[in-house]
C-alpha cells in the first residue's frame, strides 16, 4: 500500500493534482449517483404510501436540490476566487458526506426533502473540481485534463446506480446513503492528501462577506463567454429532453417486454462509457485541432446521430445510434470548459464556472419539461428530433459567433 502514495508523489505537481482530483471526483459522483435512484423506494420506507403524494415528493426532491445548487454555485465559485479552489472542493465533498449520513438517519419525508435542499446548497463538486484542474494544468493540456475529469464524471454517473442497486437490494435502502457518504469522504481524503493548489490570494482580496457576491465582470467584455454559456444550455437541454422518455420509447419498439428495463440500462450505461471515452480522446487533441472546430464538429455530429433515433425500430438500432451520439456529446464539455478557462482571468474563473453550473442545472431541469410537452403533443419519437434540432442550431451558431481570436496553437473563429 505504501507504493501508491510514493507513485503519486513522484508525479509532477499538475499531474498529481489532476489524477487525485479525477479519483476524488469519480468517487464523489459515483456516491451521489448511488443513492439517487432509490429515493422513491426510500420514501415508501418513510411511510409515503399514497401514489400522488409519492410523485409530489419525488418531484420536489428531484427539482429543489437542483435549484439550490444553481443559486449557490456562483457564490462558492466567488469564494474560490478569493480563498482558494481546494478548500471549496473539500467543502463540497466533506460537507456532502455529512449531509448524506443524516439522510440515512431521517424518520420522515420532509426531513429528507430538507436535507436534499441543503445538499444542493453545500455540494457542487463538479464546478469546484473543474476550476481546480483548469487552474493547475498547462495551457496546452487544459483540454486533455478537463477531458479526463469529464471521463471520471461520466463513469461515476454510470457505475453509481449499479452499486446503489446492489447495496439497496442486499443491505437495505438506508445503507445506501451511508455508502454514498463513505465514497464522498474517501474522495475528500484523496483530494486533501494529494492535491496541490497553486492558489495565490489576490492583493485586493475581498472579505468573506463581499466574496459572497460573484464577480461576473468577465462577461461584460466577452461575447464569447455568453456564447459558451449558451452552448452549455443547449447541450444540457438536448441531453435531457429525451432521457426521461427513453424507457417508454424502448418499450414501444421492443419485441420482448420483459427486457425493457435491462435494455434501457444497457443503452444508458454504454452511452455513458462512449461519452467518457470521447471526453478523453477529444480532449487530448482539441488544443491542436482548435476548440471551436471541436465544438462545432461534436454538436453537428451529435445531431446527425440523434435525429434518426426517432425512427429506430429495435433496441439494437437505437443502441448503435445512441453510442454514436453519446460519443460526440462527450467531446463537447471539455472543449467548452477549456475555452472558458482561456477566456477568463484566473481571479474570476470560479465565478464564471459557478455560473456555468447554474446554467447547466437550470437547462437540465428545463429539458424534461420541453420533452414532456413534445411527447404529449406529438409522440415519444419527436423528442429525439427536438434534441437534434437544438444540437444542430447550437453547432451552426458555434461556427459563426465571436471575433477572430487566438485559441490554441492557431487562429480560430471563436
Amino acid at each position: 500500500m505504501d507504493e501508491v502514495p510514493t507513485l503519486v508523489n513522484s508525479l509532477n505537481p499538475w499531474n498529481k493534482t489532476l489524477y487525485s482530483v479525477l479519483l476524488g471526483e469519480f468517487l464523489s459522483i459515483a456516491g451521489f449517483a448511488t443513492s439517487g435512484p432509490i429515493l422513491p423506494l426510500y420514501l415508501s420506507d418513510l411511510g409515503v404510501s399514497d401514489p400522488l403524494t409519492l410523485k409530489l415528493y419525488v418531484g420536489l426532491i428531484s427539482s429543489l436540490p437542483a435549484i439550490s445548487l444553481a443559486v449557490m454555485a456562483p457564490i462558492w465559485g466567488s469564494l474560490a476566487d478569493s480563498y482558494g479552489r481546494k478548500p471549496m472542493l473539500l467543502r463540497a465533498m466533506f460537507g456532502g458526506a455529512v449531509i448524506l449520513v443524516l439522510q440515512g438517519l431521517v424518520t420522515s419525508p420532509w426531513q429528507l426533502l430538507g436535507l436534499r435542499i441543503i445538499q444542493g446548497c453545500i455540494t457542487g463538486t463538479v464546478a469546484a473540481a473543474t476550476v481546480l484542474v483548469a487552474s493547475a494544468a498547462p495551457k496546452e493540456e487544459v483540454g486533455y485534463a478537463l477531458g479526463l475529469l469529464q471521463m471520471g464524471i461520466y463513469l461515476g454517473n454510470s457505475l453509481g446506480p449499479m452499486l446503489g442497486g446492489l447495496v439497496s437490494d442486499y443491505f437495505g435502502h438506508r445503507t445506501t446513503f451511508f455508502v454514498t457518504a463513505a465514497l464522498l469522504f474517501l474522495g475528500g481524503l484523496v483530494v486533501l492528501k494529494f492535491t496541490d493548489d497553486a492558489f495565490v490570494p489576490p492583493e485586493d482580496r475581498k472579505s468573506v462577506l463581499k466574496s459572497l457576491v460573484p464577480d461576473f465582470s468577465a462577461l461584460t467584455s466577452s461575447k464569447v463567454l455568453w456564447a459558451l454559456l449558451a452552448v452549455v444550455a443547449a447541450d444540457q437541454i438536448a441531453g435531457s429532453i429525451a432521457s426521461p422518455f427513453l424507457p417508454l420509447f424502448i418499450q414501444g419498439i421492443s419485441r420482448d417486454a420483459s427486457r425493457v428495463a435491462s435494455n434501457t440500462g444497457i443503452i444508458l450505461g454504454l452511452g455513458a462509457v462512449a461519452s467518457a471515452a470521447a471526453a478523453v480522446i477529444v480532449g487530448k487533441f482539441s488544443y491542436r485541432i482548435g476548440y471551436q472546430r471541436v465544438l462545432m464538429t461534436c454538436m453537428i455530429g451529435a445531431a446527425i446521430f440523434t435525429i434518426p433515433q426517432a425512427f429506430a425500430t429495435s433496441p439494437g438500432i437505437l443502441l448503435a445510434l445512441r453510442l454514436a451520439s453519446s460519443f460526440f456529446i462527450g467531446g463537447n464539455m471539455p472543449a467548452v470548459n477549456a475555452l472558458i478557462s482561456q477566456r477568463t482571468e484566473p481571479g474570476k474563473q470560479g465565478s464564471v464556472y459557478g455560473l456555468r453550473t447554474t446554467v447547466a442545472s437550470a437547462s437540465g431541469a428545463l429539458g424534461p419539461a420541453i420533452g414532456a410537452t413534445i411527447a404529449v403533443g406529438v409522440g415519444y419519437g419527436a423528442v429525439f428530433v427536438a434534441a437534434g434540432i437544438v444540437l444542430t442550431l447550437s453547432g451552426l451558431a458555434t461556427a459563426g459567433f465571436g471575433k477572430r481570436a487566438s485559441i490554441g496553437p492557431h487562429t480560430t473563429n471563436l
